[in-house]
């Protein structure tokens, strides 16, 4: 152990660049640990960034990522990282990141938050309640993007194939279809009976991780049909906002050749991962991603109550929360879109 004290305090928008070495050279970093997260969700939601750095010395030597989010009952909570599916400590040893979660908690009970949760892809081994509500998918990508296609299972390998070569669906990336893919993002969450999010928090995620986003469409006789935006860190890439347009699916396969071109994409330009993201156990998301050929893998959301008396439980997995969904479903879609960007701020 370092004789060198450790010390943990706040971080600062000066703190940016040197963080963010940190994060991109940790085993552990992912795209939600880098700052410029942090800087999107605080330009566009306004959530307040509670960043927390450890220093042996000058050096710097872990970061957790955190912020103060206020949700639709008023209560704060601290969380690590809202709208993202991976956050927590990262420590370049077990000592450093007890210490960041220990300040972390600290701060939490000062304040008198409702809850901090810790959103880890691995088990922090903190002994806090957990939610088992979600799982993540992850595989290494073939060395060829010609492999991509051999390595998927039967069923999908065909609708692809079918999708590509019957109706002649093909893969564009640009920044320029941002607004496109925003409408399906948006059409695809009020099927769901879901909030969307804004056209602003996108443009934002462009402008403040320059070069680690890229916006992918499928089109069909040149009519958008499928849409998702993509991050970009170290080796992998993070299938992560997406969208179809209604039939599309059904009629076309999009989804089925989105993500084998995407999976194409990605072996072309040297990516060694595709991360799938998140999905609930329980919904049709998890079951098309098994059926990509993907295996999912326990997500560990760490939670520290204070004066919360409950793990959340605002999702869809929730039966209290159908008849808002239907509702939802049944506002026109120009309502929803308006309602969508207010109501995002309060579900991080």
């Amino acid at each position: 152990m370092s004789q060198i004290r450790l010390t943990v305090r706040a971080g600062t928008a000066a703190d940016d660049g040197a963080r963010d070495v940190f994060v991109d050279g940790h085993s552990a970093g992912t795209f939600f640990h880098r700052s410029g997260w942090r800087r999107a969700v605080e330009r566009v939601m306004g959530h307040k960034g509670r960043d927390l750095l450890a220093l042996r010395g000058e050096q710097l030597v872990g970061v957790l990522p955190l912020m103060a989010c206020r949700g639709l009952t008023g209560r704060v909570r601290l969380i690590s990282m809202p709208y993202a599916v991976y956050g927590g400590a990262l420590g370049e040893d077990a000592e450093v990141a007890a210490a960041l979660v220990q300040r972390a908690r600290a701060q939490a009970e000062e304040q008198a938050v409702g809850l901090l949760e810790l959103r880890c892809l691995e088990d922090p081994g903190l002994g806090w309640p957990q939610s088992s509500l979600h799982a993540t998918f992850i595989k290494d990508l073939p060395s060829a993007p010609a492999e991509v296609l051999a390595g998927m299972p039967k069923k999908a390998r065909a609708e692809a194939r079918k999708a590509r070569d019957r109706h002649g669906l093909v893969h564009q990336v640009g920044d320029s279809y941002v607004e496109t893919f925003s409408r399906l993002f948006h059409a695809n969450k009020h099927s769901l009976g879901s909030p969307s999010l804004p056209l602003s928090f996108f443009r934002a995620l462009l402008e403040e991780c320059a070069g680690s986003v890229s916006v992918h469409v499928i089109e069909h006789a040149g009519i958008p049909v499928a849409a998702l935006m993509g991050f970009h860190h170290g080796g992998d890439f993070l299938a992560y906002y997406s969208g179809s347009a209604p039939g599309a699916d059904r009629d076309l396969s999009a989804s089925n050749f989105l993500y084998l071109a995407l999976q194409e994409w990605a072996v072309g330009r040297g990516f060694r991962r595709f991360d799938f993201g998140r999905s609930r156990k329980d919904s049709g998301a998890y079951r098309f991603k098994v059926h990509q050929g993907f295996e999912p893998s326990e997500l560990h959301y760490s939670f520290h109550l204070v004066r919360a008396g409950s793990l959340p439980s605002l999702n869809p997995s929730n039966p209290k929360l159908h008849l808002a969904q239907a509702t939802w479903r049944h506002l026109p879609m120009g309502l929803t879109r308006i309602f969508s960007g207010p109501l995002a701020r309060f579900l991080p």
